[in-house]
């Protein structure tokens, strides 16, 4: 049993420990990546300092860490998505440090997150950038210790890149998130699916024949979208991108403005990065029993704020729904506190997509052992060749096969000379 942690609960870990082995049972990609990290040893010393949701499949992650001979500990990325039982038992049967509490508090967060930092990390794996930007803010007298890091998250590799912009990024971070075998699967098969899963499982409302208002046609957006209209929902999709907007009307969404889409919608789900998107004037034309949920990383883009100081009375109405009654009668329906609906009110991602991500984040930190010293201080999309890597391992354990080039084909693709 580790020595230094804070958890709810150590007796949870048994039950912990039975979720972690289903989970890893989904996640075979990181399983060979496990193996053969326990026969190369290529993290041998490396300490760790990992800030990302404490559920099964981080579990698995951590483990593979711990293979790799890595000296790990591990705290909560979002007051809301620890799950308790798994970090029982990544205490009580790896022994590895985890600091994290569902329902923690920002002062317990915060605190959580200078825990994880006292173990004076040479590399960091981060999910939004609450950790790095801490390290960066209270703690830089440790960054000549860190050679890299790794982020998760849309929101987290936006706030970084801000970082190496104003050239405040004191070491280099291998964007995740940017990888394709991150972000076309974990962004869009799994938001698209564990948000659908939080907000039923929080409200077990009917979606057919509701009218669903995604915000936000990023990756995250695309998968909720079809997920939404996959089980009847009519949709709407709201953008400030062009492209993306256009996109969505191309799939055959109907876009607008939020302004026009507050009057229609049932349901709204944010998915941005962005602050504010469902405000004040939005709250004030809204339908009497609108459910509002949150699917990006912080509680932000919905202003719970404004929401709060139109409200006359709020009480809990379920375990994640508390009901807003606005001073003209009308019921506002917040799940989660704002917060990442997959992960508070569910269980996030399905281990199977979760596979992929962690993967990357695996193979992200050999990498930058490998090539330590070599790296700026900048944001790093993750080489091609770790992402292909990873695709053709996920083809294999499923049991699919493709095409080689043949030598013609080869030769053909790389040349210039032939035409018509």
């Amino acid at each position: 049993m580790a020595d230094d942690y804070d958890i709810r609960d150590a007796s949870l870990a048994e039950g912990g420990r039975r979720r972690i082995t289903w989970a890893e049972q989904e996640m075979p990609v990181l399983r060979q990546i496990r193996e053969r990290f326990q026969k190369e040893l290529p993290l041998k010393g490396l300490r760790i300092s990992a800030c990302l949701h404490i559920t099964t499949e981080t579990a698995n992650l951590m483990r593979t860490l711990q293979a790799g001979g890595a000296d790990s500990v591990l705290c909560a990325s979002n007051p809301l998505s620890t799950q308790d039982d798994v970090a029982a038992s990544l205490v009580v049967h790896e022994e590895i440090p985890v600091f994290g509490i569902k329902g923690e508090d920002r002062d317990t967060y915060y605190t959580h997150i200078e825990a994880a930092l006292d173990h004076r990390p040479a590399a960091t794996m981060d999910d939004g950038a609450d950790l790095v930007s801490s390290l960066h803010k209270d703690r830089s007298g440790q960054l000549s210790d860190v050679v890299g890091g790794t982020e998760e998250t849309t929101t987290g590799v936006i706030r970084l890149r801000a970082m190496a912009k104003a050239g405040k990024l004191g070491y280099p971070i291998l964007a995740v998130n940017d990888a394709l075998t991150k972000h076309l699967f974990d962004n869009r098969y799994g938001t698209g699916q564990s948000t659908i899963d939080g907000i039923l499982r929080a409200t077990n409302t009917l979606l057919a024949g509701k009218t669903f208002v995604v915000a936000g046609y990023g990756w995250c957006g695309r998968g909720l979208a079809n997920r939404a209209r996959g089980l009847g929902a009519n949709v709407i999709v709201t953008e400030v991108d062009p492209l993306p907007a256009l996109e969505a009307v191309m799939d055959g969404f109907r876009v607008m403005p939020m302004e026009q889409a507050a009057r229609l919608g049932d349901i709204f789900c944010t998915l941005t990065g962005d602050v504010h998107v469902i405000d004040r004037q939005h709250f004030a034309v809204m339908k009497d029993g609108a459910i509002l949920a949150n699917s990006g990383h912080f509680n932000v883009e919905i202003n719970l704020e404004a929401l709060e100081g139109m409200a006359d009375e709020k009480r809990k109405v379920r375990e994640f729904v508390d009901q807003y009654q606005l001073n003209d009668g009308r019921r506002l329906n917040l799940l989660a506190e704002g917060r990442l609906i997959n992960l508070a009110a569910a269980e996030g991602h399905p281990a199977s997509v979760m596979d992929l991500s962690f993967a990357n984040q695996a193979l992200s930190l050999e990498y930058i052992i490998n090539h330590a010293g070599e790296l700026e201080d900048k944001v790093y999309t993750i080489p091609e060749e770790i992402d292909r890597e990873i695709a053709r391992l996920k083809l294999e354990t499923m049991g699919f096969q493709i095409d080689s080039l043949t030598s013609e084909q080869a030769r053909y693709l790389a040349s210039w000379e032939e035409g018509t």
